[in-house]
């Protein structure tokens, strides 16, 4: 999305080419809430609750909705942070209706986010995303040009959402800098700039099944251990994640190497 989610897996179909432009009103923020629900399954007590969205958009955030028509069929919500007294907007979740995915909205209200924060002098966004789930983690790196060099580990708890099958909510800290020759090339070209690959940190294809499964359930929590500690080594050293790939059987690769603040 996650997030920043996305949620489910997406499927090519045949739709419309929804509008996207900021939520207005409270019957919006609503459906905002609503389609939260519907993507990832909270329960009440984990869901965003109206209130915050309608703070988000009155404090300097961001709800930013695509609608067929009038009908709400995906959002991104973000608020304004700061961080080593350097502000930012933190997006906090990127939600898409199941038969939308798969078509590039996520990829356009990820832009919409970004053209809305450039437009207001913010030139970082932030979000978290799940390292076992491997087509988030290729857009946020290889479509948006974000990078990672923080861990957290079990974010949220055990959460209620299914997609998460009871593991830690382990994350990684995207950070996409807005103005950064990286993402301002690959944005204009479609390419990234080549870097020197100096560690590699794997998730099999086999994840979703596994977490699905109570009976595989240990396996992907082995992998999950693993990439956490692989991960907040590579860091320590300092290391970041710079890429991601993808091979024909369906299996995952984060590609690390050493991030010049030059870039920016």
């Amino acid at each position: 999305m996650a997030t920043g989610k996305t949620a489910g897996v997406e499927r090519p179909v045949t739709v419309g080419f929804p509008l996207i432009r900021k939520c207005q009103g409270l019957d919006e923020m609503r459906a905002c809430v609503a389609l939260q629900k519907e993507v990832w399954g909270f329960a009440d007590i984990e869901l965003v609750p109206l209130r915050m969205f309608v703070v988000a958009e009155k404090i300097g955030g961001q709800v930013i909705g695509a609608f067929e028509s009038a009908e709400l069929v995906g959002f991104a919500f973000a608020v304004p942070g700061v961080r080593d007294q350097h502000p930012y907007l933190y997006s906090h979740m990127l939600a898409v209706r199941t038969e939308y995915r798969n078509t590039g909205l996520g990829r356009r209200l990820k832009l919409a986010q970004r053209d809305d924060a450039l437009s207001r002098d913010f030139d970082l966004m932030e979000w978290t995303f799940d390292p076992l789930e491997i087509k988030n983690s290729y857009f946020n790196l290889e479509k948006l040009g974000a990078i990672a060099r923080r861990y957290n580990v079990n974010q949220y708890g055990i959460t209620s959402s299914p997609l998460q099958g009871g593991l830690p909510t382990d994350r990684l800290v995207a950070e996409w800098w807005l103005k950064s020759k990286r993402v301002e090339r690959l944005l204009a070209t479609g390419k990234k700039a080549e870097f020197a690959v100096m560690k590699t940190i794997s998730v099999p294809a086999q994840i979703y099944g596994w977490k699905a499964d109570p009976v595989t359930r240990h396996q992907a929590v082995q992998v999950q251990d693993r990439n956490r500690e692989e991960f907040q080594n590579a860091f320590s050293s300092g290391l970041a994640v710079l890429g991601y790939k993808r091979d024909p059987q369906g299996n995952g690769e984060f590609l690390l190497g050493k991030w010049d603040e030059r870039d920016l």
